[in-house]
């Protein structure tokens, strides 16, 4: 038995490898015993299980000794044959016990979607799964998923993941190998998180406009629908949802490395003036996040969620589909022109039965709104490449700072937009 303790400031992990049994537990004991009270001070205590391949009844002591000492305790990375032990004898109820992660690949799988925290892949003929960018921590996974719960909930039509696992990188390519940048259907050379999706001959809309351009139509007006049936949505107080507009807010404060002072202030200028409301918004929802299924449009990707207004997360789909900065395609998954026609039917399907000039007018606050979301997208990651970001400031200047005075002056009709 093999007992290691690492520290990170006042997190602390031990680490088990081996037989936790009769022979090994009481020396195993003295040892935890002894390093923690020489640590002093622990906020969180985590028990690494990893490699622990068996635990007796003076084993199961020793972690509810733990769990009755440090509030903050929980056991991960739990075997099987392990797990089946704790969860038998209760402990999975009086204390936080995490099963070990499958290990999937991703070789050879079909790349359906690209967004900005990770890429979605066809794992087979039922299911899909969303790969995390290399940094994403659990915490975000476990957002991601609560979000989506809290979606379906409210009553959208949404994949809940069945499965949290831990894509494994890809073999290198000969490209690879001799140093070009890897193919799109590839992971890097690290661990990812990764969501399995059960979603039997779904496609994303991208993909089913693509094939089939003459439905642009009916794409559109479902496209509008759903829009229209998540703002109809008012999110309860109290709940994991969180404000859009304070997320906004910190997006545009993460960005302040890549642009000064003056265009953050004129970024901040613009959502502060958006009203504040409760209805639900994706804040993502281009089409590649859209999977056709059964003639039905289903959400996937839900790490975004917030409340707030409409216009809100029409200006990001906005931006999304009319003004995107980078490679179109790559990033949408259809001709720039094939998502500019489809936006500008939705939103008039969206936008049907008011008088044009509201209609002329709610277009224009929803380009204008774009304008944030064009940069602050830069904070969903660290790892953009230095092209993407010198793009996005090369062109800042064009959309926003040559635009300020027409930008404010669609600002102060915001109020207009009643709901």
């Amino acid at each position: 038995m093999t007992t290691t303790i690492r520290t990170n400031g006042n997190e602390v992990t031990i680490c088990l490898e081996g037989h936790l049994d009769t022979a090994t537990s009481a020396e195993t004991n003295a040892k935890i015993n002894s390093e923690l009270d020489r640590i002093g001070t622990i906020d969180t205590l985590t028990c690494d299980a990893s490699r622990l391949e068996y635990i007796s009844s003076s084993g199961l002591r020793i972690l509810f000794s733990l769990a009755k000492r440090y509030e903050a305790f929980r056991v991960t990375n739990v075997l099987t044959q392990v797990y089946e032990v704790l969860e038998t004898t209760g402990f999975t109820k009086i204390m936080t016990v995490e099963r070990a992660m499958r290990r999937l690949s991703v070789e050879g799988c079909r790349l359906i979607g690209i967004g900005g925290v990770g890429k979605v892949y066809r794992l087979d003929g039922d299911t899909i799964i969303k790969v995390f960018r290399e940094g994403t921590t659990m915490d975000e996974v476990r957002r991601e998923i609560t979000l989506s719960k809290e979606a379906f909930v409210l009553g959208m039509p949404t994949a809940i993941s069945f499965d949290v696992v831990k894509v494994v990188p890809s073999k290198p390519s000969q490209g690879e190998a001799l140093g070009h940048s890897p193919s799109e259907e590839t992971e890097g050379g690290c661990e990812c998180y990764g969501l399995v999706y059960e979603l039997l001959k779904a496609k994303t809309l991208s993909t089913y406009l693509k094939q089939h351009p003459e439905k642009l139509e009916v794409c559109a007006r479902q496209y509008a629908d759903l829009f229209r049936q998540l703002h109809e949505i008012e999110v309860p107080e109290g709940g994991n949802v969180p404000s859009a507009i304070e997320v906004e807010r910190r997006q545009i404060e993460h960005i302040r490395r890549y642009f000064p002072e003056e265009s953050i202030d004129m970024m901040l200028s613009i959502i502060d003036r958006i009203p504040k409301a409760n209805r639900l918004l994706h804040l993502d929802l281009q089409t590649k996040n859209v999977m056709v299924q059964d003639g039905e449009l289903m959400l996937i990707d839900m790490g975004e969620v917030g409340y707030g207004h409409p216009m809100l997360d029409l200006g990001h789909a906005y931006s999304a589909m009319v003004s995107l900065v980078g490679d179109y395609e790559k990033t949408i998954g259809i001709p720039r022109d094939l998502g500019q026609r489809l936006w500008h039917r939705a939103i008039d399907c969206y936008l049907e039965g008011l008088p044009a000039d509201v209609v002329a007018e709610r277009k224009a606050q929803i380009e204008v709104v774009s304008c944030v979301r064009n940069f602050s997208w830069l904070s969903l990651s660290d790892s953009f490449p230095d092209s993407v970001i010198q793009e996005c400031k090369a062109v800042f200047d064009e959309r926003v700072a040559k635009r300020y005075d027409y930008l404010m002056d669609v600002c102060k009709t915001f109020g207009n937009w009643t709901l």
